[in-house]
């Protein structure tokens, strides 16, 4: 698992990483939990989580902590400061040939990056603003975008990045009078072509447990869940 949250620090990274005592804090400017949450570090203390509490303060974000397999003392910890879980994660992930033995069609999903105006939209009606496209920017490896088409209507679109042979899709959004049609699943299969392409061997995506389509359109195209994790909030 560590690996595939190096692959998610790096395919969706924060503005800043600040250290408090033994954890690392994110600044995420509005670009969501992933990029605002702290994680620890190393061995802490009591003392450490009220360092990263303040310097989220300084921040102006809500104390978050990401709770990662394994970390089941501060999981209590934060529980006994009134500390509630929020959005349990699954991380599904499948070698890339699997996902590219299909071929992809052509014109069902285009890669294009920058974004044009029209993904900007339809990731503005998925809620994914301005601050999330930031994050997208930020990138530093290979990334792009895939604008889905069903008929002549574009029909969705969906971020790609990669971190040391590892693909990981973001913001994937299908514009709701053109869900299942099949947009989505074709917009998976460009990725993973696009991501292959570019030297990928694996593909992962992060995905709430509550999101019950999206984990079932991962599990229907193979990927495995192989890890969870969790927030805890105030």
């Amino acid at each position: 698992m560590t690996d595939l949250f190096s692959a998610t620090d790096a395919t969706w990274p924060a503005a800043a990483l600040h250290r408090a005592g033994a954890f690392m804090v994110r600044e995420g400017r509005g670009g969501g939990q992933r990029v605002s949450a702290a994680t620890a570090a190393g061995p802490w203390t009591e003392a450490d989580i009220d360092a990263a509490e303040r310097l989220h303060a300084r921040l102006g974000q809500r104390p978050l902590f990401m709770i990662r397999p394994g970390e089941e003392a501060l999981d209590a910890a934060l529980a006994a400061r009134g500390y509630r879980v929020k959005d349990p994660v699954n991380v599904h992930a499948a070698p890339i040939a699997a996902l590219a033995a299909e071929p992809a069609d052509p014109m069902a999903g285009f890669a294009i990056w920058p974004p044009l105006a029209i993904m900007r939209d339809l990731w503005k009606e998925g809620g994914i603003g301005p601050e999330r496209i930031a994050v997208m920017e930020r990138v530093e490896g290979p990334r792009t975008a895939i604008l889905g088409r069903v008929g002549d209507r574009c029909s969705g679109v969906a971020f790609v990045a990669i971190h040391d042979e590892t693909a990981m899709l973001h913001a994937l959004h299908v514009a709701p009078d053109l869900r299942r049609q099949g947009s989505a699943v074709k917009i998976m299969r460009n990725a993973a072509h696009w991501a292959q392409d570019h030297g990928a061997e694996r593909f992962s995506v992060l995905v709430t447990e509550a999101n019950r389509p999206a984990n079932a359109l991962y599990a229907s195209l193979g990927m495995e869940i192989v890890g969870h994790y969790h927030y805890r909030s105030q």
